[in-house]
């Protein structure tokens, strides 16, 4: 089976992610989709298979060398869809040697992928494309990393002659609404560095992320009837939006790029009687972040020093930059480097504006830079992946085997 037909097939499970649950895993279509991965493992022959109650699926590929020197080494990949859009009923189809120009995904709805609107497309010129049907996304983050994985795997069970230690697996939930290395076993996993195929274009590579935050600001007000409201009447919708055009409008999502961090508001829930503001923070150095978050402390006495006692404020942290735990170990990204370049890719080191399960595992032990799934325009109707990338990330996770053992 290629890496193709896996994820062809893996794209049509429902794994979408909920935050509202509090359940893990999140949606039960993830289980359904890991016992699925299970039942594959095991005809593949993999040895160590377990899927515990909370939706992790792990298994080994053994190594085939005589040495015992060889450190095991991981590759990880989640199961959910981000909550963003609707993953269920994907329809994907292939637009064979794309020759440039607009790609009509659903003509009833004038949904139309565009390099007008995304240049990247131009990149992939004359390669076979994956795309949606302009109903849902496509899941390539990151179905498309678990398909490399076990064809990787499959692969080098196929082709005994190249030498490669011990090889651990991992597909969890819940990456997507940030707990999906909560329940990761580390200690049960055994590999002494791992790499998530979480990325998005071909030749990336990352081991930077931003520190990241979550901040909930309830604004409590009174309501009276505004016909005779005066000096009765807090009106909390009114007093929220005071405190979010306190923050600099320059320093959001739309304004920032490279190691630029940012404040976002993801949404506005209220009444007169109670508005609540919940942004993310996010900053890839540490002392900004915390002067970040500090602001928001800021704001909210100076909004309760004009409305006493109506603002209150909860901020949690997410995850960390995973740099501080990958730079002391840095030969790891060296290795994944010397792959990409053994298999012709162009390893495009850069930071990740946003965060995966490697932040959180390198922070629990487990060092995880992250590589390219090949895909594009993650979490909405305009995703795509070129198959020739999915292709290339399974030449780089076997060659990453190879070179470990090799070295």
């Amino acid at each position: 089976m290629t890496v193709v037909d896996r994820f062809l097939q893996y794209v049509k499970f429902d794994t979408q992610s909920d935050e509202l649950t509090n359940m893990t895993p999140s949606t039960p279509g993830q289980m359904i989709f890991a016992q699925h991965l299970e039942k594959e493992l095991r005809e593949l022959g993999l040895k160590d298979i377990s899927l515990d109650d909370n939706g992790y699926l792990m298994a080994t590929l053994p190594g085939n060398m005589q040495r015992r020197d060889v450190p095991a080494i991981g590759f990880i990949a989640h199961l959910d869809t981000s909550p963003d859009m609707s993953g269920r009923h994907v329809a994907p189809r292939i637009v064979e040697g794309y020759a440039g120009g607009d790609i009509t995904l659903n003509a009833e709805k004038g949904v139309v992928l565009s390099p007008a609107e995304f240049p990247e497309l131009l990149n992939y010129k004359g390669q076979d494309l994956i795309v949606t049907d302009g109903n849902t996304l496509l899941g390539a983050d990151d179905k498309a990393g678990i398909a490399e994985i076990i064809t990787a795997v499959a692969y080098l069970m196929a082709h005994p002659e190249i030498e490669h230690g011990d090889i651990r697996i991992a597909f969890n939930p819940d990456e997507e609404i940030g707990k999906g290395a909560h329940k990761f076993d580390v200690e049960r996993f055994g590999a002494e560095w791992a790499y998530t195929m979480d990325g998005g274009e071909i030749g990336e590579l990352e081991y930077e992320n931003f520190n990241a935050a979550v901040a909930r600001v309830t604004f409590t007000g009174r309501n009276v009837h505004p016909g005779y409201a005066k000096h009765k009447m807090i009106n909390s919708i009114r007093i929220a939006n005071q405190f979010a055009i306190m923050l600099p409008r320059w320093e959001t999502p739309e304004h920032t790029e490279g190691y630029e961090g940012f404040y976002h508001l993801v949404s506005i829930e209220g009444t007169v009687e109670q508005t609540t503001l919940t942004y993310i923070i996010r900053d890839h150095d540490r002392d900004r972040f915390e002067r970040r978050k500090k602001e928001f402390e800021h704001l909210t006495r100076k909004i309760n020093h004009e409305f006493p006692g109506v603002a209150s404020l909860e901020i949690n942290d997410q995850y960390y930059n995973m740099r501080e735990k990958i730079e002391p170990v840095k030969h790891i990204v060296d290795i994944a480097v010397q792959a990409m370049r053994n298999v012709e890719v162009t390893p495009k080191v850069v930071p990740i504006r946003g965060g995966t399960d490697g932040a959180q595992l390198s922070f629990k032990g487990l060092p995880c830079p992250n590589i390219f799934a090949g895909g594009l325009n993650f979490h909405g109707r305009y995703e795509f992946v070129p198959i020739p990338s999915m292709e290339k990330a399974v030449e780089v996770i076997v060659e990453i085997a190879r070179l470990v053992a090799a070295r």
